[in-house]
Protein backbone atom coordinates (compact mmCIF):
# COMPACT_ATOMS: atom_id res chain seq x y z
CA UNK A 1 0.00 0.00 0.00
CA UNK A 2 1.08 3.33 -0.23
CA UNK A 3 2.64 5.39 1.85
CA UNK A 4 0.68 8.73 1.56
CA UNK A 5 -2.24 9.09 2.23
CA UNK A 6 -5.17 9.65 -0.59
CA UNK A 7 -7.11 12.92 0.13
CA UNK A 8 -10.59 12.15 1.36
CA UNK A 9 -13.03 14.05 -0.90
CA UNK A 10 -15.82 15.79 0.71
CA UNK A 11 -18.43 13.18 -0.10
CA UNK A 12 -16.23 10.13 0.67
CA UNK A 13 -16.32 12.10 4.10
CA UNK A 14 -20.27 11.93 4.49
CA UNK A 15 -20.63 8.60 3.55
CA UNK A 16 -18.22 7.16 5.95
CA UNK A 17 -19.36 9.41 8.63
CA UNK A 18 -23.16 8.44 7.64
CA UNK A 19 -21.90 4.48 7.79
CA UNK A 20 -20.18 5.31 11.90
CA UNK A 21 -23.58 7.38 12.35
CA UNK A 22 -22.15 10.70 12.84
CA UNK A 23 -22.94 14.11 12.35
CA UNK A 24 -22.72 15.17 8.95
CA UNK A 25 -23.19 11.64 7.40
CA UNK A 26 -25.06 11.05 3.78
CA UNK A 27 -25.94 7.53 2.77
CA UNK A 28 -24.31 6.00 -0.01
CA UNK A 29 -25.02 3.83 -2.77
CA UNK A 30 -25.68 0.43 -2.01
CA UNK A 31 -22.24 -0.98 -3.38
CA UNK A 32 -20.79 1.46 -1.23
CA UNK A 33 -22.80 0.79 1.57
CA UNK A 34 -21.36 -3.23 1.80
CA UNK A 35 -18.07 -1.94 0.83
CA UNK A 36 -17.68 -0.05 3.65
CA UNK A 37 -19.30 -3.12 5.74
CA UNK A 38 -16.48 -5.22 4.32
CA UNK A 39 -13.99 -3.20 5.34
CA UNK A 40 -14.93 -2.51 8.93
CA UNK A 41 -15.52 -6.41 9.26
CA UNK A 42 -11.90 -7.10 7.15
CA UNK A 43 -9.14 -8.43 9.01
CA UNK A 44 -5.55 -5.97 8.48
CA UNK A 45 -4.62 -7.94 5.04
CA UNK A 46 -8.06 -7.46 3.46
CA UNK A 47 -8.60 -4.14 4.49
CA UNK A 48 -5.35 -3.50 3.00
CA UNK A 49 -6.22 -5.25 -0.30
CA UNK A 50 -9.23 -3.32 -0.14
CA UNK A 51 -8.28 0.22 0.64
CA UNK A 52 -5.47 -0.42 -2.09
CA UNK A 53 -8.45 -0.36 -4.67
CA UNK A 54 -10.43 2.72 -2.64
CA UNK A 55 -7.65 4.29 -1.37
CA UNK A 56 -9.84 7.03 -0.21
CA UNK A 57 -12.74 5.45 1.32
CA UNK A 58 -9.86 3.38 3.03
CA UNK A 59 -7.90 6.04 4.44
CA UNK A 60 -11.25 8.03 5.65
CA UNK A 61 -12.60 4.85 7.32
CA UNK A 62 -9.21 4.29 8.66
CA UNK A 63 -9.34 7.49 9.98
CA UNK A 64 -13.00 7.38 11.47
CA UNK A 65 -12.27 3.89 13.52
CA UNK A 66 -8.22 4.61 14.38
CA UNK A 67 -7.62 8.62 14.57
CA UNK A 68 -9.41 9.91 18.04
CA UNK A 69 -10.02 12.57 16.22
CA UNK A 70 -10.92 11.07 12.85
CA UNK A 71 -14.20 11.76 13.24
CA UNK A 72 -13.88 15.58 13.43
CA UNK A 73 -11.37 15.52 10.71
CA UNK A 74 -14.18 14.51 8.49
CA UNK A 75 -16.86 16.45 9.92
CA UNK A 76 -14.20 19.03 8.73
CA UNK A 77 -13.69 17.82 5.25
CA UNK A 78 -17.55 16.70 4.63
CA UNK A 79 -18.15 20.86 5.24
CA UNK A 80 -15.65 21.53 2.71
CA UNK A 81 -13.53 23.18 5.16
Amino acid sequence: MDTQTPAISPICARNVLWHYGADGGCQPGQFTQRLMAAMDAADIDNFHTLASAYPALGAAAAAAKQDPNGIAHLQRIAAGA
